[in-house]
């Protein structure tokens, strides 16, 4: 068996086209389009390559972009002072803060600042709360592109077993209760769990968001899986790779993504439409 890739490229592409043609219907109708501010502290390199990426989408698909560089230094005070100017801001439908944030400012408090119809990433307790009692509203990004990838293969969740690795707040937890809601079985687990090979040679849909290269083993993928892999690490040669043996594990899944070019485009397409959705809201 060779898997199919997803990717995550082509459909985020098919995406942003959809989001365009209903930017471009609401400016027809005499209505702005929708706006993001993203607040980046300090010079994080990759920090700075997402925020360009998130510009650049929101140029693609006509919407208004507000970038707010902060020196590394900023106090809690200033940033939160930021955040109530663009909650009250009328042409910003959407306030994303570039995470992680430098370690004097408290990421859990910068969030709940953030009012929850404008909270375009997902993370404010009300949202987060929404989503456990399947009530969604504005869903985190990674998570829901991560389940436009699934619904794209076709397969049904209903009844499959799925292996959740990786609990953060940000991508493994709302990812265990957006499989929970397609009706699969979820089991949650992480880096410490024991057996964990054991757990994943039982699942019909792996996914993983640790950030260990290679942590999971080609051999542990039960055949015909469908695999999605958010992990994110770079090698000392510079190359780019997932959580799972991608190699090897294509030989046995059904599905998979790859990495880079799977989950990373899904997440920046996730947040233009929930952009959008704010905008409607």
């Amino acid at each position: 068996m060779t898997a199919k890739v997803l990717d995550g490229k082509a459909l985020a592409k098919q995406m942003r086209h959809s989001i365009k043609q209903q930017v471009q219907n609401r400016i027809a109708q005499g209505i702005r389009p929708p706006g993001l501010a993203v607040i980046l502290l300090g010079g994080n390199p990759a920090s700075e390559i997402y925020v360009r990426h998130k510009r650049n989408a929101c140029a693609e698909v006509g919407m208004i972009s507000k970038s707010f560089s902060l020196p590394e230094h900023t106090s809690q005070e200033d940033l939160l002072t930021q955040l109530d100017q663009l909650n009250e801001d009328k042409d910003i439908d959407g306030i994303l803060v570039q995470l992680p944030l430098p370690a004097h400012i408290d990421s859990e408090l910068v969030i709940e600042r953030i009012v929850p119809h404008k909270d375009v990433d997902g993370f404010h307790p009300y949202n987060a709360g929404r989503l456990s009692l399947n009530l969604p509203l504005l869903r985190p990004c990674t998570s829901k592109g991560m389940m436009t990838l699934l619904a794209h293969t076709g397969i049904s969740l209903v009844g499959l077993d799925a292996v959740m690795i990786g609990q953060s707040n940000i991508v493994g937890r709302p990812m265990a209760l957006e499989l929970s809601a397609a009706h699969a079985t979820v089991t949650l687990c992480h880096i410490h769990t024991r057996h964990l090979a054991d757990k994943i040679r039982c699942a019909d849909i792996v996914v993983s968001a640790v950030g260990k290269a290679h942590l999971i083993s080609g051999d542990w993928i039960k055949p015909g899986a469908i695999v999605i892999d958010a992990g994110m690490n770079k090698l000392a040669n510079g190359h780019l790779v997932g959580d799972v043996d991608f190699a090897e594990a294509l030989k046995k899944a059904s599905w998979i993504t790859p990495v880079p070019g799977g989950v990373g485009p899904m997440t920046v397409a996730s947040l233009l439409e929930n952009t959008l959705q704010a905008a409607q809201l």
